[in-house]
C-alpha cells in the first residue's frame, strides 16, 4: 500500500533553483518537502564556480556599481536574438534584486560583490565591463553540523589536496605564490588551516565557490524547517484534471504519494547526463562519444520527463541546447576519468588553442561557450570536435594548465598519465600530439610576431574587458599575450563539455510550466536548468545559470504563496457573512 504525505510545496531537486524555491516558500509559511534523487544535496550548483548574474543587484550597488534594468534588458535582447522571452526576462530583471535582498537579509546565504567580473560581451548594446555578477561568501562547513555528510563535495579535479580555492583574489595568490611574499604568506596560511582541518575533521572545512552557495542554501532550508529527502527520486506526477496535485516519490525503500496543496517545482538539473536526449539535441554527440559533462551523474532529465508526462513542452529551438565549455579528461587512479572545465587558463598570456591542423580558430580568452561555438564552426563534418591548448615552459611554471598545477608542484605524473603532452621542440610536441608540425610552427611564429606588437591581429586576444579580467596585468601592454618560445613545450587536449543545459521546460514569468498551447499547467513550476533558459541559448555572463535559478525559485514561491493568500481571502467573507 502506498503511503501518503501532504505538504504545500514539493520541490524535485536540490540545486540553487530547488533550494531557492524551498527556502522562499517556507519563509512565506508554506510547508515544503525537497526530494533529491542523489545521496547528496546541492546538484550542479555544488560543483560550480558559484557566480550569480543578477543585473542591478543590491550587493553590487553597495559596491558602487550603477546599473539599470533597461540596460540589462537591452543586453539580453541582443544576446537572445529571436529567442528573446520578454515576459520571463522582465520578470527576472524585476525580481532578481528582490530575491538577492531577501536571501541576504533573511537567510544564511550571504553574498559578496564581484564588480570587476565583466559581462562576456561587454561591448554589445547594454553590456557592462563589470558589476552584474556576485557570489556567495565562503562558508565554514561546521555550520551544517551532522548534515555536512549530505552536501555534495566539489569536483576533485578543481581542488588541490582537497583544498577548495576561491575564485578571484584567492586564486591570484596561488598563481603568484613563488613571486610575491604576500601571496606566499597567504597560501601558507591557507594550507596550514587546511591541514588542521584534515587532521581534526578528515576533510577541508572552508567551503568556497558553488559549494559555499549550496551549503548556505542547504543551511537556510534546514533553518526554515524544510524536509530534505535524499535518495528520493520522483517517479511521476499526479494530476486532477489539468492541474498537478503532487507526485509519487521513492523514499526510504517505498513509494510515497506526496500530495501538494500549492504546487510542484521541477528543479532536477536539466539533462546533461541523459544520453538519449543528448543524441537528439547535441549535434556533436550523436553516438554518445563526443560529450563529457562534469555535472552530477543523476542529472538525467528527470524533470523534463516528469513535465512531458503531464503535457508540458520542452524548448526545441535554441541555437545551443547547453552552455558549452571546453573540458579535459583527467585520468584517475581507478582507471576512470574526471572532467576539468577550462574557465580561465585560456586567457593567460602565452597560451594558444589549435586544431589538429596546427591552426588557431578562436580568441582563446573569450568565454568558454564562445570558445566551443568557434570550435564547432572550425571542425569539418565527421571529425571529432577537439582542440589542443599549447604553452611553453614559463607558462606552465607560472600558471599551470588545466589540471596541472603551477611550479613547484611536479608535472611528471601528468606526463606519465598521458594527460599532459610534451616535446623539447615545437615539432616534437606536434609529433607527440598528432598535430600537423608545419601548421603549428607557422602558427607559433605568427603568434610571437604579434606578441611583440602587443596586438593579436588574427583573433584579438586581450581586446575586451572580459579577456583582460582573466589575463595577467603584469604582462603589458596586453595582459593576454606572451611569447611561446622556451621549451619544453606542452599541450592538453580539450573536448566538449557543458555547464548545464539550456533547453528546458517552457515557462512564463511566474515560473509556471507551459503546455504545448502555451497555457500554464496549474500547480507545476520549474526553476534552474529544468526551466528553458531566458538567455535563448546564448551565454551573456558569468552566472547566467545560477542567477536566474535563484530568482525563478523565489518567483515560484512568491506565486504559490500569493495563491494561498488569495484562497484564504476568498474564504474569509463567507465566514464573516455567515452570522456565526
Amino acid at each position: 500500500m502506498t503511503d501518503t504525505v501532504e505538504c504545500d510545496v514539493l520541490v524535485v531537486g536540490s540545486g540553487a533553483g530547488g533550494l531557492s524555491a524551498a527556502v522562499a516558500a517556507a519563509a512565506r509559511g508554506l510547508s515544503v518537502i525537497v526530494a533529491e534523487k542523489e545521496p547528496y544535496v546541492g546538484g550542479t550548483t555544488a560543483v560550480s564556480g558559484g557566480f550569480l548574474w543578477v543585473p542591478n543587484n543590491p550587493v553590487s550597488r553597495q559596491d558602487g556599481i550603477e546599473d539599470t534594468a533597461e540596460a540589462a534588458r537591452t543586453y539580453l535582447r541582443h544576446e537572445a536574438g529571436n529567442h528573446f522571452n520578454a515576459e520571463a526576462v522582465d520578470a527576472f530583471l524585476e525580481a532578481g534584486p528582490q530575491a538577492v535582498e531577501f536571501f541576504h537579509r533573511e537567510t544564511a546565504l550571504q553574498f559578496e560583490a564581484a564588480s570587476a567580473f565583466s559581462d562576456y560581451h561587454p561591448t554589445a548594446p547594454g553590456g557592462r565591463s563589470g558589476g552584474r555578477s556576485i557570489k556567495a561568501q565562503a562558508y565554514r562547513a561546521q555550520g551544517l553540523g551532522r548534515e555536512l555528510g549530505r552536501l555534495r563535495p566539489p569536483l576533485p579535479e578543481l581542488t588541490f589536496v582537497g583544498l577548495m580555492i576561491g575564485s578571484g583574489p584567492e586564486l591570484k595568490h596561488f598563481f603568484n605564490v613563488t613571486r610575491s611574499v604576500a601571496s606566499a604568506a597567504y597560501v601558507a596560511g591557507r594550507l596550514a588551516s587546511h591541514m588542521r582541518d584534515l587532521a581534526f575533521n578528515g576533510r577541508g572545512m572552508l567551503l568556497t565557490n558553488g559549494n559555499a552557495l549550496a551549503a548556505r542554501l542547504f543551511r537556510s532550508a534546514l533553518d526554515r524547517g524544510v524536509q530534505v529527502w535524499t535518495e528520493a527520486p520522483a517517479i511521476r506526477l499526479e494530476k486532477e484534471g489539468r492541474a498537478v496535485r503532487g507526485a509519487f516519490v521513492r523514499h526510504g525503500g517505498r513509494e510515497v504519494r506526496v500530495r501538494t496543496r500549492r504546487g510542484v517545482v521541477l528543479a532536477a538539473g536539466g539533462f546533461p547526463q541523459d544520453k538519449e536526449r543528448r543524441r537528439a539535441m547535441f549535434p556533436h554527440d550523436r553516438d554518445n562519444s563526443g560529450h563529457f559533462s562534469p555535472a552530477p551523474a543523476g542529472n538525467t532529465g528527470d524533470g523534463l520527463r516528469l513535465g512531458e508526462g503531464v503535457g508540458a513542452a520542452v524548448e526545441q529551438g535554441y541555437p545551443n541546447a547547453a552552455a558549452w565549455v571546453p573540458v579535459s579528461r583527467v585520468p584517475r587512479k581507478d582507471g576512470s576519468h574526471g572532467v576539468f572545465p577550462h574557465f580561465i587558463d585560456r586567457a593567460k598570456p602565452g597560451l594558444i588553442a589549435v586544431r589538429q591542423d596546427g591552426r588557431r580558430f578562436v580568441n582563446e580568452a573569450n568565454s568558454y561557450h564562445d570558445f566551443i561555438q568557434a570550435l564547432f564552426a572550425a571542425t569539418p563534418a565527421g571529425e571529432p570536435v577537439r582542440a589542443f591548448l599549447v604553452v611553453d615552459k614559463p607558462f606552465l611554471s607560472r600558471f599551470g594548465l588545466g589540471f596541472v598545477k603551477p611550479f613547484p608542484v611536479p608535472v611528471g605524473p601528468h606526463i606519465r598519465s598521458g594527460y599532459l603532452r610534451t616535446g623539447l621542440t615545437v615539432a616534437e610536441l606536434a609529433r607527440n600530439t598528432g598535430i600537423d608540425a608545419k601548421g603549428l610552427e607557422e602558427t607559433i611564429a605568427g603568434w610571437n610576431a604579434d606578441v611583440a606588437s602587443g596586438e593579436d591581429r588574427a583573433f584579438g586576444k586581450g581586446s575586451t574587458a572580459y579577456n583582460r579580467f582573466n589575463g595577467d596585468p603584469e604582462f603589458q601592454p596586453n595582459p593576454c599575450l606572451a611569447p611561446i618560445a622556451e621549451g619544453p613545450f606542452y599541450a592538453v587536449e580539450v573536448v566538449v563539455g557543458d555547464l548545464g543545459t539550456f533547453a528546458g521546460l517552457r515557462s512564463n514569468g511566474h515560473a509556471q510550466v507551459l503546455d504545448a498551447e502555451g497555457e500554464p499547467v496549474p500547480g507545476l513550476y520549474a526553476a534552474g536548468n529544468d526551466m528553458a533558459s531566458i538567455m535563448g541559448g546564448n551565454y551573456p555572463g558569468g552566472g547566467i545559470t545560477l542567477g536566474p535559478a535563484l530568482t525563478f525559485g523565489w518567483i515560484a514561491a512568491r506565486h504559490m504563496a500569493a495563491a494561498a493568500q488569495h484562497d484564504t481571502a476568498e474564504k474569509a467573507p463567507a465566514l464573516t457573512g455567515s452570522g456565526r
